[in-house]
């Protein structure tokens, strides 16, 4: 074989110059027809090996990685290197595979016009250029703005045109070629390019390509200098920010563009094997696997392509990788061989030639699932005549099916539940670029919180993430890189999946997906895009799937996810209503899984248990994909010159749509979010219910068996452990349970003997050894249930003592007083306690008011007009004025102090009014104060709302403490934030946490913090002095909050940095408090049973003066 660039082709050059070059007026990057030129097919990802010992050596160490990988995941700066680090990694163990990562030479014009002349010539000067790592966006390295949409595009619709100004990134890079892979052809592989680019060497142009997150591959043997010639081969690239193809990539997320994946050069022999597909059949009692795999060889340089049968053998083994690191000894990797295939013709009965294919059968084959994802090795070999081998080619193959039943999807041959989350690929500090390390923080996550399914939104990824779902056990919905969100907005323009124009763009990328993916056993399903309409493009999308790999199915949730081209119904954000009546429709024969649903924005996925009641209770209904994984924020350096998280617009991005890019159910930093409890409470799989005396616990899973878990229970009255132990049952079979008296159980002697007012019993499992993604001993499910109660409840009341109060009235205040212990001093004018003291320590600021306003969520803005935010504040909740009505001493005794406050809630702006009209009123606001001699305050609520108001955000009392009463202790849900909508996974116990940490820093401030159905708490100082706080009489548990962000400052900053700490924590203490909702975030949405109606309310709420000496349980267990 001759290297050189001598034998360029000279027609292709000249072709390649009209085509690319600008100053011939055709613009390639505005034309939907031409898609690619001298771009190679689709295929598998390749690893040119030349043994079989190689590549079952590559793929052991390959599988090597676990949960201990992602502690070196990184999300600052240091990431940079990593992600060139990552590049570099992953072509280790492939000798004929080169990555060209590192740092090349850019320059960044503002349009293609602008490019510097001839900047591809070997002999161009790019000394005065800049350095840009690759792979990398260049918007992340001081280059060009970051622009955040969520739909519509960032340029004027007016297809297939983009705009003049369209930034043009020109990168330059050096290589040679090594010294053992003469003889080979040579292959230059970009893993992804945003959105368009073409690429010369040595000055010759080598081809195009667009789709930015599929490879392009091209020949490049005959321009390449020889690894002799000492001469370096000069790598050209022109990237284009926008392209023809950026109208099919309208998808909600950061538009940042540059060479994001890795580019590789692969040296192959001249015959040699350039793609094959992995089937396999199981039988009905899934015992055996009948094999077929289809070969394509390349043999392109041949002279004689007739013969090759005749010079050529293909062989296939299949090799168990699960039997590779059972142990820590060498394994004879060579020995785990479990079948051997054998060519065959293809018994096709269409004539003409219709591929290589090989055949086998394996006995007893582990099946692959997201819980027993086992995997096996395939090596492909390809000898020549005399027997020596000239090609081996691997991967790992999963024996799965998937299949349909009636309103059921199946996963060898049982009805999985699709727990899902939709994963965009996002970097905090690299935005599109992969680190390894990363991944499998993903995964790790994951996998803990019971995910077990992932969908591709919205565009094929990086290959190692599809190896890695393979080696974790997740199950994928792989989608075609299609969205046209933005033509929804058109009164004008067709969908392109209406034009023909645009067929052949839209097919080339499902094929694109299929044929590069189809061998990972962790794709159950083809995805066509998402948010594209629908019509014949999508259709031919389908017909062409389905021909081609009918071993899975497919989804599209466009044209309204009932469309003939879906097999799946796969709405989006439908309610939990609606989901149940689409299951029960008799002439809907598809299973339901929601393929986006709870968008998790900010403080979010409210009601999300509902759902699961659905979907566990309902046939038909088989799960879905919370939108989405992680909030979208890129690092950026503020005002005070520390990095902080940003989102749309704050880069001065227009047009943008602000923090709509938040709303995962992590921070970009993967720290989850709060509800990420509940998602893990509501996914696990073991079920746990009390009903009737009976303790059911249930395996939801559908292959394994509950021997790798420990079952754990501990009893707790009034929040105090009484008890715990192993509970010993019986091995339950996937989707069987065991029932058991729940009165028969190790810790019924326990609650016999405990006098206890509440009693909880928590069922908890663990994990017996160690997996791939999470160490010995992790929880996997953890329920709580409520015991019978022994006793009948008695409304709380205060033992009255012997104790005597001073009350007095000076300088106008009303002084009531415990001598040495505590003293309160109230304002009779405003009707407000201005100073509480215990033992001298100043506690209480100022309070008691009645609060009706929380800072909204960004579901509470969701809406427009008709959101809650909208609602609220033309009801002037936002800006509310307490007047004093009245503020009357009814009695006062020597050990009891009665004081009644009226108060009139009116808008701020009618406060000039000494005495408002009646009209004016909002709120009228009864509140009786009981200072008792035992340090008690009982504060007696009597709220009358306008019945022209809309739902309330809280009904319930604010007051303002001291900064030093930063030690909170509850008994209550917990321990971490809780809502009424979103308390399942919280458990009812004592927990204790500061103040700092009760605080939860969404992006955007709002509404936060809160915990759920709390009976008591209290406020302390490192003394141990403070306030104890808790219902009282008949009143219900309360929902809470404390925090140094006063409400007005968490509605006011628009990013977490720019809150300010007031001089003291304001608490909140709530009879009512409207749920978060989460349905979606764009309409009101809150289910009826957590909205607060403006109706008259009454509860009670106990305060008391605490000490050291005091206990929280007697205080609360004191009685009448």
């Amino acid at each position: 074989m001759v290297f050189g660039i001598e034998r360029s082709n000279e027609i292709a050059s000249m072709v390649g110059q009209s085509l690319l070059v600008t100053n011939s007026g055709y613009k390639p990057w505005e034309d939907p027809s031409f898609i690619k030129w001298r771009k190679r097919d689709y295929h598998v990802p390749l690893h040119s090996h030349d043994s079989v010992e190689g590549s079952l050596k590559y793929w052991y160490e390959r599988n090597k990685v676990d949960f201990l990988a992602s502690k070196s995941a990184v999300w600052n700066d240091d990431a940079v290197v990593g992600g060139l680090d990552s590049a570099a990694n992953w072509v280790k163990g492939l000798p004929f595979v080169k990555s060209l990562s590192g740092y090349w030479k850019f320059f960044l014009a503002s349009s293609p016009a602008n490019v510097p002349a001839d900047f591809y010539d070997v002999a161009f000067s790019d000394t005065t250029w800049d350095t840009l790592p690759v792979p990398s966006n260049w918007q992340l390295h001081g280059f060009d703005l970051p622009i955040y949409a969520n739909m519509g595009y960032t340029f004027p619709l007016d297809p297939p045109h983009v705009p003049t100004d369209n930034p043009t990134g020109c990168y330059r890079t050096c290589f040679e070629i090594p010294k053992e892979w003469k003889g080979r052809r040579i292959f230059l592989h970009f893993e992804g390019v945003d959105s368009a680019f073409q690429a010369w060497l040595n000055g010759s142009p080598i081809g195009y390509s667009q789709d930015s997150r599929l490879p392009a591959e091209f020949e490049i043997t005959d321009y390449c200098h020889p690894y002799d010639s000492n001469k370096k081969n000069v790598l050209a690239v022109q990237v284009y920010r926008w392209s023809d193809g950026s109208y099919l990539e309208d998808q909600d997320h950061w538009r940042i563009c540059g060479i994001h994946r890795d580019v590789l050069l692969l040296a192959k022999p001249q015959v040699f094997i350039t793609d094959y597909f992995f089937k396999s059949k199981l039988d009905a009692e899934f015992l055996h696997a009948n094999i077929e795999v289809e070969v394509k060889i390349d043999s392109s340089r041949e002279t004689s392509k007739d013969n090759l049968q005749a010079n050529y053998i293909v062989e296939a083994k299949l090799y168990d990788s699960g039997k590779w690191h059972v142990c820590d000894r060498d394994v004879d990797l060579l020995s785990t061989d479990v079948v051997h295939m054998n060519f065959t013709l293809s018994s096709s009965i269409i004539l003409g030639f219709h591929g290589y294919f090989l055949v086998g059968k394996l006995e007893m084959p582990r099946l692959w699932s997201a819980e027993k994802p086992n995997l096996y090795t395939l090596v492909l070999v390809l000898k020549d005549a005399s027997g020596l081998v000239v090609d081996c080619e691997s991967c790992q193959v999963g024996f799965r099916q998937v299949s349909k039943a009636p309103k059921q999807l199946l996963v060898n041959g049982h009805p999985v539940v699709i727990r899902g989350v939709n994963r965009h690929e996002h970097h905090p500090r690299l935005g599109k670029t992969n680190i390894e390390s990363c991944m499998i923080k993903d995964l790790v996550l994951m996998k803990q919180n019971n995910i077990n399914a992932v969908r591709n939104s919205h565009y094929p990824q990086h290959p190692r993430w599809y190896e890695l779902c393979d080696l974790f056990g997740m199950y994928m919905i792989d989608e075609a890189n299609i969205e046209t969100h933005g033509f929804h907005l058109s009164k004008c323009l067709k969908h392109p999946t209406c034009e023909p124009v645009w067929a052949t763009s839209m097919l080339d990328r499902a094929i694109g997906m299929v044929e590069t993916n189809k061998n990972h056993a962790c794709i159950i399903s083809w995805s066509l895009g998402n948010e594209s309409a629908y019509g014949p493009n999508h259709s031919a999308m389908a017909g062409w799937i389905r021909e081609r790999d009918p071993s899975r199915v497919i989804h599209y949730e466009g044209g309204g996810s009932r469309t003939p081209s879906t097999d799946i119904v796969c709405p989006m954000y439908k309610r939990v209503w609606d989901i149940i009546k689409i299951a029960n429709d008799p002439t809907e024969t598809r299973p339901l899984i929601l393929c986006e649903y709870q968008h998790a924005m900010g403080n979010s996925n409210g009601n999300l248990h509902e759902y699961w009641e659905a979907i566990d209770s309902t046939f038909g209904l088989q799960g879905g994909f919370i939108w989405d994984w992680v909030d979208q924020g890129l690092w950026k350096v503020g005002a005070d010159g520390k990095k902080h998280w940003a989102y749309g617009g704050d880069f001065g991005d227009p047009p943008d749509d602000l923090n709509f890019c938040l709303n995962g159910i992590t921070w970009p930093d993967r720290t989850p979010h709060p509800a990420m409890h509940e998602i893990k409470y509501v996914y696990q799989p073991i079920m746990v219910s009390l009903a009737e005396n009976k303790l059911k616990i249930k395996n939801m899973h559908f292959f394994e068996t509950t021997e790798a878990l420990e079952f754990g229970w501990a009893i707790h009255g009034d929040g105090h452990e009484l008890g715990s132990g192993t509970l010993s049952l019986p091995l339950l079979e996937p989707q069987s349970s065991y029932n058991m008296e729940w009165n028969s159980g190790p810790w019924y002697s326990l609650w016999s003997s405990s006098s206890a007012a509440e009693l909880f019993l928590t069922i908890e499992t663990k994990l017996l050894c160690a997996t791939r993604w999470v160490d010995v001993g992790h929880i996997v499910s953890s329920t709580q249930v409520m015991l019978p109660v022994k006793r009948q409840m008695i409304p709380h009341g205060i033992k009255t003592k012997d104790a005597t109060l001073v009350a007095e009235v000076l300088g106008g205040k009303m002084c009531v007083s415990k001598m040495n212990q505590w003293e309160i001093v109230f304002n009779p004018e405003t009707g407000t306690i201005e100073c509480w003291k215990v033992k001298g320590v100043p506690v209480m600021k100022k309070g008691i008011f009645p609060c009706f306003w929380r800072a909204p969520t960004d579901n509470d803005k969701g809406g427009g007009a008709d959101s809650y935010s909208s609602m609220w504040r033309a009801a002037h909740l936002d800006s509310l004025c307490i007047l004093t009505e009245s503020c009357s001493i009814q009695n006062s005794t020597n050990c009891l102090a009665h004081i009644k406050v009226v108060y009139l809630v009116v808008p701020k702006e009618e406060n000039s009014i000494s005495k408002p009209e009646q009209s004016n009123e909002l709120f009228k606001v009864d509140m009786n104060y009981m200072i008792h001699a035992t340090g008690d305050v009982l504060v007696e609520c009597y709220v009358k709302p306008s019945h022209e108001l809309p739902p309330l955000p809280r009904v319930g009392v604010e007051f303002h403490l001291e900064n030093s009463m930063d030690n909170v202790k509850w008994y209550g849900r917990g321990p971490f934030e809780c809502y009424p909508d979103r308390k399942a996974a919280a458990h009812v116990g004592i927990y204790e946490r500061s103040v700092d940490d009760l605080h939860v820093p969404y992006i955007v401030p709002g509404e936060c913090g809160g915990r759920a159905d709390v009976r008591w708490m209290t406020f302390l100082n490192k003394d141990n002095i403070g306030l104890f706080a808790s219902i009282y009489g008949s009143s219900p548990p309360m929902q809470i909050s404390a925090s140094y962000y006063s409400t007005v400052e968490l509605d006011r900053a628009t990013h977490h940095e720019l809150l300010i700490k007031g001089d003291n924590i304001e608490v909140h203490l709530d009879h009512k408090h409207m749920g978060l909702g989460g349905d979606d975030s764009w309409s009101p949405c809150v289910h009826e049973k957590y909205l607060v109606p403006a109706v008259p309310y009454s509860f009670s709420i106990r305060l008391f003066s605490f000490t050291e000496s005091d206990c929280c349980h007697a205080l609360y267990d004191l009685q009448l």
